[in-house]
């Protein structure tokens, strides 16, 4: 595993907030979670970006990805792999950011989300 811990933007965190405030769902890995997943369902490349790691909120990547974090580590992989990116760690740690905190973006971001069954609507 190459992913040990995981910190935040700021303003990933303000996102978060919003997110759990509008959904009901306390935790930041169940969101990150959702985030993540909504980033890989888009086509295109997260653009390179200096993501700073400036808030309190981190989390390991066990408790980001839980019982099925193996699964979430093969799927960015894939990821990678679909995109041209190599399999390196230290771009698979980049990659993970950027999808993380795009997704978390696109999720603030969604005028259509103010509950836990629109987040859940899409996947239905």
């Amino acid at each position: 595993m190459t992913i040990d811990h995981i910190r935040l933007s700021k303003q990933a965190r303000e996102q978060l907030i919003r997110l759990k405030r509008h959904t009901g769902i306390e935790h930041w890995n169940i969101l990150c979670r959702w985030a993540f997943c909504r980033s890989l369902a888009e086509k295109s490349v997260p653009p390179p970006a200096k993501i700073p790691a400036d808030s309190n909120v981190e989390m390991s990547w066990r408790v980001f990805g839980g019982r099925h974090a193996d699964l979430y580590f093969a799927l960015l992989k894939q990821r990678c792999v679909v995109d041209g990116i190599p399999i390196s760690d230290e771009e698979l740690a980049m990659q993970f950011r950027l999808h993380l905190h795009r997704g978390i973006a696109y999720l603030a971001n969604d005028r259509k989300l103010r509950d836990i069954s629109s987040l859940i609507a899409p996947a239905a």
